[in-house]
């Protein structure tokens, strides 16, 4: 079955000699090896066809993090199907959106929601709903339990698509970023040696899996090396410290780093087992860096990736890891720092937009070639819309971004979404959404908000309105009321102005 230019193949063969060999290392349940995942990929594999699926088809999927939802990812893309993973917090609002402009050949949900799902998916002509539950459940199960192991992988070129991930837009509405085969395999075999990962690590996997960081990061990179790891379902500080002496690699958001030093276990003796710890999807401040260097005598790796390019760059596993920078170019990745209005490339040192370019960098956006056209240049480099310089020793430092985005958590939220759904509650006159700094989540949501004359809001109606209409994540932590809202002389909200007079509010 194996195809160098299949993802998948390649990743199999990376472990075929370690099938005996733990992959995940589940509390309360029996541990998954090697042969039990693609045993399991197989036979999913076997279902999508079964139903229909042919190549290039979408499936769409909304669940929980469960070793079954690998399963299903490697399942598809054996399959010859463009995995399309979806946050579990989607409303089904938000869900409508996605499936519309997708339009997957299957969708898959968890039991609980599939009455209210399969009507949203079905109305917009999705051919099958299936379920699948953490705790391996549902009616895929059920369909692959009926199936042999055994699959011939369906053939996929380098430039066929393996995956569409949904980030934000510029306008409102996510744009779906198309991932191929050599997008996926290039980047988690650069990254696979660049980390030195090899079948003896053990790798704490607490993100989620339905971002590039958790699935394609973490996941591909551990699926690459035949690694193990505990596979959590969620981030718990006390039992991450607790896993730690059995485990070497951690990676994770800053927000995870944040929480584990406030555990008083955490020391030197605690993490001598471990050999790297990760963090990139949000910047880590240089206060936590040291922070985490003094209590246990490691240096955190932060590197620095997107949806539409997996991992660009990243601090050295040997050598010079310095706080507040992003690190060098990966093997193959070319960075340059350009005029953001001119796209003329700039010198050392100075301030620009960073453009990337190599065999990670995305397809384009899917059915959107305008989009793709304004942020994928002819020559074939991404204009990331983050400002930033590199050094004379050719580390890579973000200064801000050029869009209007705000990460919160290593989650990416986009103003203009949230400012609608603000605007059109009676009584509000405009919204503005900014990011503020938060010890925690690295950004804050917060929406400033102008009143129609008279009308009088808490912050607590504000909130219940737009509850069920947006994910939890994207929901303001705090709100300010004012009378007008700062603008330049083309009316143009000024959010810095905002970001500057709000920016102790989460730490004063």
């Amino acid at each position: 079955m194996y195809n160098s230019n299949h993802l998948a193949c390649r990743l199999r063969v990376s472990s075929l000699d370690k099938t005996d060999l733990v992959f995940a290392k589940r509390s309360g349940a029996a541990d998954v090896t090697y042969q039990d995942l693609w045993q399991l990929a197989e036979k999913y594999a076997a279902v999508l066809v079964g139903l229909g699926l042919t190549s290039g088809d979408r499936v769409a999927v909304q669940v929980e993090k469960s070793v079954e939802m690998i399963g299903l990812y490697l399942g598809t893309i054996l399959a010859g199907g463009v995995f399309l993973p979806l946050n579990s917090d989607y409303t089904p609002t938000e869900i409508e959106y996605f499936v519309a402009d997708s339009e997957p050949v299957l969708f898959v949900c968890t039991p609980d929601a599939f009455d209210v799902l399969y009507e949203v998916a079905t109305k917009k002509g999705v051919q099958s709903v299936l379920s699948l539950g953490a705790d391996g459940t549902g009616t895929l199960v059920e369909k692959a339990l009926a199936q042999e192991a055994g699959f011939e992988a369906v053939k996929r070129g380098t430039d066929d698509l393996a995956a569409i991930l949904y980030t934000s837009g510029t306008t409102g509405r996510s744009k779906g970023a198309m991932l191929t085969h050599g997008n996926l395999a290039s980047n988690a075999a650069t990254l696979c040696a660049y980390w030195r990962f090899s079948s003896d690590d053990v790798l704490i996997h607490a993100l989620p899996i339905f971002h590039t960081h958790g699935l394609f990061v973490c996941t591909n990179v551990m699926l690459m090396a035949g690694a193990s790891s505990f596979f959590l379902t969620r981030f718990d500080p006390e039992q991450v410290i607790g896993l730690m002496e059995q485990a070497t690699v951690l990676m994770g958001v800053p927000t995870f780093y944040t929480r584990l030093l406030k555990q008083p276990d955490l020391s030197p003796e605690t993490v001598k087992s471990m050999r790297l710890f990760v963090s990139g999807s949000a910047p880590l401040l240089a206060e936590t860096n040291e922070l985490w260097l003094e209590k246990t005598g490691h240096t955190i790796l932060e590197r620095y990736g997107m949806t539409e390019t997996n991992m660009n760059t990243s601090n050295p596993y040997e050598g010079i890891r310095k706080a507040g920078t992003v690190g060098l170019a990966l093997p193959a990745v070319d960075v340059r720092v350009t005029d953001p209005s001119s796209g003329e490339p700039l010198g050392q040192g100075e301030v620009g937009s960073i453009e990337v370019k190599g065999p990670n960098v995305f397809q384009g956006y899917w059915r959107m070639p305008e989009k793709t056209r304004e942020e994928l240049r002819p020559n074939g480099y991404f204009i990331t819309g983050d400002i930033g310089m590199i050094d004379e020793d050719g580390y890579v430092s973000i200064v801000g971004r050029s869009k209007d985005l705000v990460i919160t958590g290593g989650y990416n939220v986009y103003p203009k979404e949230i400012e609608t759904l603000l605007d059109a509650i009676t009584g509000i006159r405009e919204s503005a959404v900014v990011g503020l700094p938060h010890a925690d989540f690295g950004e804050g949501v917060a929406a400033v908000i102008v009143t129609e004359g008279g009308a009088v809001l808490s912050e607590q109606d504000v909130l219940a309105a737009i509850a069920s209409k947006v994910a939890r994540y994207k929901q303001p932590k705090i709100l300010f009321f004012v009378d007008d809202l700062p603008r330049n002389t083309m009316g143009k909200v000024q959010k810095n102005i905002l970001r500057k007079r709000f920016q102790t509010a989460f730490h004063p």
